[in-house]
């Protein structure tokens, strides 16, 4: 019998795993006889989610659990979800009902007939967002896509089906500065897109912010491109020459006119922009090097307290 996994990363999910598991449920009935496995992952959660977890591994076999010692992010549950998964075929999903259980059925139907390996979700609209974060969310898209050969689709999720092996090259991917979203693109095979109109949370709320978002997108970058570093270096040789045109200018105008250079003001403008330029090229060249740094370390992705 084919078996397929759910996994699920919650942070803070009290009130929405009740209901996001009557919801799994009803679809794994309409999937018989299928074998369902429902993997949650508590990400440091403070709150009763984990005691919600054990009451349901109580009360469902089908139901698997893993609690962090800590909160280590998304990207690290992500992983160990897919790591503790069995099944012939992995979903990934949220809790909080974002994602509509209903799509399933669909992903199974077009992986197992239309023989594709991955079936993932996009999402046509971003109703109920903040006007700025969609704006935002749609510039990182137009310039990731821009800067980095992989490709990101935009208003893509995380919530897919997966076969084994994609799956298991996925887990491949060991580093420890993880973007699922370009993970899942670079490692290829055949993917179909399933879209669909964006849903409320269900109970809760977010834990993403705006500053979140910003940084999480700042990784996706520096993990899938190397073109902030080559700017630097263009910014480097731009400046090197508008330099020297500046010298010849000034030496041509005193030789001619007679008039020495003046302004300080001006002189402390050009001090200032070149000073802040190297800043700036420094810090984009500290953000690879600290990423480096901490792949060197070699440290866990996750750490687990206890698991079942």
């Amino acid at each position: 019998m084919e078996k397929i996994s759910v996994v699920v990363p919650c942070f803070n999910e009290q009130e929405a795993l009740p209901l996001f598991y009557i919801e799994i449920c009803k679809v794994a009935d309409l999937l018989k006889p299928l074998d369902f496995e429902f993997i949650f992952i508590s990400d440091g959660s403070k709150d009763n989610t984990i005691q919600i977890m054990k009451k349901l591994n109580e009360q469902d076999p089908r139901v698997h659990y893993v609690s962090f010692s800590r909160n280590f992010g998304k990207e690290a549950a992500i992983y160990a979800g897919l790591k503790k998964s069995t099944g012939d075929y992995v979903v990934l999903m949220d809790v909080d009902l974002q994602d509509p259980p209903c799509l399933i059925s669909k992903m199974y139907d077009s992986i197992k007939n239309d023989g594709y390996d991955c079936v993932a979700t996009r999402r046509v609209n971003r109703e109920g967002e903040p006007r700025i974060r969609s704006f935002f969310a749609k510039c990182f898209y137009k310039l990731i896509n821009q800067i980095s050969d992989t490709e990101f689709v935009d208003g893509a999720r995380d919530y897919r089906m997966m076969k084994r092996q994609m799956v298991d090259a996925v887990l491949e991917m060991s580093e420890y500065n993880r973007f699922s979203k370009g993970i899942f693109s670079w490692v290829g095979f055949e993917v179909k897109w399933l879209e669909y109109v964006n849903e409320q949370r269900i109970a809760g709320e977010t834990k993403w912010s705006f500053w979140k978002l910003f940084l999480y997108s700042l990784d996706g970058i520096i993990a899938f491109s190397t073109v902030p570093l080559s700017m630097a270096s263009y910014m480097g040789i731009l400046l090197c020459f508008v330099a020297f045109v500046l010298i010849l200018f000034i030496i041509a105008k005193t030789l001619i006119w007679g008039d020495p250079t003046s302004g300080w003001p001006s002189l402390i403008c050009i001090i200032s922009l070149i000073g802040g330029l190297q800043m700036l090229c420094i810090g984009v060249l500290g953000h690879y090097l600290s990423r480096t740094y901490l792949e060197t370390k070699k440290r866990p992705i996750y750490i687990v307290k206890e698991e079942k």
